[in-house]
């Protein structure tokens, strides 16, 4: 079976995440520079392969103050690791839906992932380009990564929980 191509299309997707903020609100920020290509070898996305790219100076959390924190080498250290990475090592239906497990790298450190996807399924767009539909979910450990920045709080708790959650909207491009 023939392989084929579809790269991210940028303007019509987004990945975020949530971390919870002094234990009792979540704040949600975006990876805005992001690129992706995934490869099937069937029309049903089995065993596609996976890799993706975020650039960490891209970090927005509608707050400059923060997301310059979140840049520093507290957290993502931007000037030394300008991206986080992902290559998937197996992409499985689940239903009608997917498990994607892979390595993702972040402030170069290399974990393993599990995260879950929701196919939104496939249209064609007024221009004749044809797209594929997903939605990520799933959480890591940011202290994995070494992001371990964090402030006690007076009442007890941190400031910074450990889990973070993520969440995209990604459309993919067939390629010719």
């Amino acid at each position: 079976m023939a392989t084929t191509n579809w790269s991210l299309d940028p303007t019509h997707s987004e990945l975020q995440f949530k971390v919870k903020h002094l234990m009792i609100t979540n704040v949600t920020g975006s990876l805005n520079v992001i690129s992706a290509i995934l490869t099937s070898e069937s029309e049903d996305f089995e065993d596609a392969k996976v890799t993706f790219e975020a650039e960490t100076g891209s970090i927005d959390t509608g707050n400059k103050d923060r997301d310059n924190h979140l840049i520093s080498g507290d957290f993502f250290d931007a000037e030394n690791h300008p991206k986080i990475s992902f290559t998937s090592t197996s992409f499985k239906k689940d239903g009608g839906d997917y498990v994607l497990d892979g390595d993702l790298t972040v402030k170069g450190t290399t974990k393993p992932v599990k995260l879950n996807v929701e196919f939104g399924g496939i249209a064609t767009d007024p221009w004749g380009n044809t797209k594929a539909g997903f939605t990520l979910s799933g959480k890591i450990n940011r202290t994995d990564f070494g992001l371990s920045w964090n402030a006690a709080l007076e009442t007890g708790g941190v400031m910074v929980s450990e889990e973070v959650k993520l969440a995209g909207e990604l459309q993919f491009v067939k390629q010719a």
